[in-house]
């Protein structure tokens, strides 16, 4: 919201004031936006590892691993990118549904919903003269943008973008998903699996310790469970491909 005059009227700020300033919605926006790509590089990364040390487990063919990678990679990405943008798809129609619903109170109650606004503002600790004097002033700017951002907590010209959060999704779990792709493949038969474990614990030490800093929790604590869940799984998937190649082989 643009500096108050002591007057209560809103004060002019130059066009290059701050511009380069990050400020609390860009800033918070990013951090989402990261944290969603270091959960989705997880994802590719425990996905893919299970899945191929499984496999290695039940074979020591390059090209079966190869293939079986490959697909897991695909599938898992596809479907992480397809789940996003359902999921972002039923977030944004219902932002555009409250904004629908606010500008027709707009149009119907105008002088309600500026009382309304007032006592937000007084909410957040404003006199209730200076309150009504802001709702007034943004009103008069923009009603819609005052109410969204106010009560709804959007910018209108801003809404979440599903096409965005899909790419995001799917290039974040193909990146995680490579790392143990490439390892299992990279290395002998007698190596695979546990240099494969070797870099995914690493890989997996890594993402906990982002996200967990980035949502403002323990870094250890998350990235110690990050790894643990990442072993059983390549452990339990290994059992499985060992014991089908018991079965089968």
């Amino acid at each position: 919201m643009p500096p108050l005059r002591c007057d209560g009227a809103v004060a002019e700020v130059p066009q290059d004031f701050h511009d380069d300033e990050p400020h609390r919605d860009d800033v918070s926006g990013r951090l989402n936006w990261l944290r969603a790509g270091v959960l989705g590089a997880n994802d590719g990364i425990v996905s893919t590892a299970g899945l191929v040390v499984g496999v290695a487990g039940a074979t020591t063919e390059h090209t079966t691993i190869l293939f079986a990678g490959l697909a897991g990679l695909v599938a898992g990405a596809l479907s992480m990118a397809g789940g996003e943008y359902v999921s972002v798809s039923t977030q944004r129609d219902t932002e555009r549904a409250l904004l629908r619903l606010e500008r027709q109170e707009l149009s119907t109650m105008p002088e309600e919903e500026e009382r309304e606004l007032a006592q937000l503002y007084e909410a957040k600790g404003l006199s209730p003269r200076l309150a009504a004097d802001v709702a007034r002033e943004l009103t008069e700017r923009d009603a819609l943008r005052a109410h969204a951002e106010a009560e709804l907590g959007l910018d209108p010209d801003r809404l979440t973008s599903p096409w965005q959060a899909a790419w995001a999704s799917m290039v974040s779990f193909t990146a995680g998903a490579l790392l143990p792709l490439l390892a299992i493949l990279l290395f002998p038969p007698a190596a695979r699996v546990p240099a494969t474990a070797a870099a995914v614990a690493a890989a997996l030490a890594v993402t906990g310790w982002v996200s967990a800093r980035l949502g403002g929790a323990p870094p250890l604590r998350a990235a110690a469970r990050n790894v643990g869940v990442g072993t059983l799984t390549m452990l339990v998937t290994y059992v499985v491909g060992l014991a089908s190649k018991t079965t089968f082989g």
